[in-house]
């Protein structure tokens, strides 16, 4: 199930439950996805969270088909048992999956008018 939400934030939030794996370095968190947008990432919070903050996270969504989503990004914030991730870079293998995921819960135009203010 999802969930479409705009607050004040720049990009259309989607409200999804998938995996996640949080990886940083050699150290790997099974976790939840909580919402994605274009320019970032939450999942719940592991209950042993020991990551460096200040060091570059790769995350690795399961999609519903089985293929997977990765994406490199930064922690921005840990509240209410939640990680709040901001993409820096999206590959060229992971943005078609990417907009294909956001496609498929938010209206397509939106969708090219918020891909047009990443340029």
């Amino acid at each position: 199930m999802s969930d479409v939400r705009k607050e004040r934030r720049e990009f259309t939030r989607v409200t999804l439950d998938l995996p996640i794996a949080i990886h940083q370095g050699a150290d790997k968190w099974s976790q939840r996805l909580v919402d994605i947008s274009l320019s970032g990432v939450s999942t719940d919070q592991p209950d042993v969270w020991d990551a460096q903050y200040n060091e570059p996270f790769t995350l690795v969504i399961t999609l519903e088909d089985g293929s997977e989503l990765e994406l490199h990004a930064y922690l921005q914030h840990v509240e209410a048992e939640r990680l709040g991730f901001t993409v820096r870079h999206v590959d060229r293998e992971n943005i078609e999956p990417l907009m294909e995921l956001l496609g498929q819960h938010m209206d397509m135009t939106t969708l090219a008018e918020e891909l047009s203010l990443l340029d």
